[in-house]
């Protein structure tokens, strides 16, 4: 008999690999976070920090503290993700640095109770990408995220409903014949891969893309 557990969780891709993109670097060759925004860099880097063991926490179904707790830090940094927004625009690679600027599309992903902050976020980082400075991918499963937290269809298979019989299945999907062809497109891998990556827990892909 088939069925799916009745824990919503998001699923999304392997550690992610920032392109190519402009960026001042030392004689290292190491990126460099320009020193006007070093503040705002370490700022996103500790509140996803703070965001990814808040994550941990909650994925004990039968702690209700957790997962409120874990509400009330995504909340919090959503809204401050806004007044960031509002200031700088999209926290780009080129002026945060790698880290802080993946750190800024985490807090954007985990804004669900506040969808007119990932609809901001979706627009700036979409713009950010336009200009190469921003990762397909990344803007991939924002809007995917931000299609289903609409109840419409999503676009790339990113975000996943529940499991049934052990298997992941994603909320519906635009025209799946060509599923992977657009995946292919923002540099996602297959969908058949993509589910075999993805466990039963909150944002699975959070814990490895932080850890990255």
């Amino acid at each position: 008999m088939s069925s799916i557990r009745g824990m919503i969780f998001f699923g999304g891709p392997p550690p992610i690999v920032v392109p190519a993109v402009t960026v001042a670097r030392d004689r290292t060759g190491r990126n460099v976070v320009d020193e006007r925004y070093r503040a705002l860099a370490d700022e996103l880097v500790a509140m996803a920090t703070v965001d990814l063991r808040a994550t941990r926490e909650a994925m004990n179904q039968d702690d209700y503290a957790a997962q409120l707790a874990w509400r009330r830090v995504t909340v919090g940094h959503g809204d401050r993700l806004a007044e960031i927004m509002a200031e700088h625009g999209w926290p780009t690679v080129r002026l945060v640095g790698p880290a802080a600027a993946v750190s800024a599309w985490k807090l954007a992903q985990h804004a669900d109770r506040q969808l007119e902050v990932q609809r901001r976020a979706l627009a700036l980082l979409a713009e950010a990408v336009a200009a190469g400075e921003a990762s397909p991918r990344e803007l991939a499963l924002l809007r995917d995220r931000v299609l289903v937290n609409e109840g419409q269809e999503q676009i790339y298979g990113t975000q996943i409903a529940g499991v049934r019989d052990g298997a992941p299945v994603p909320w519906p999907c635009v025209d799946p014949e060509r599923l992977d062809e657009r995946r292919a497109a923002v540099g996602l891998e297959p969908f058949a891969v993509h589910v075999t990556r993805t466990e039963p827990a909150p944002d699975p892909w959070y814990e490895s893309e932080a850890a990255s």
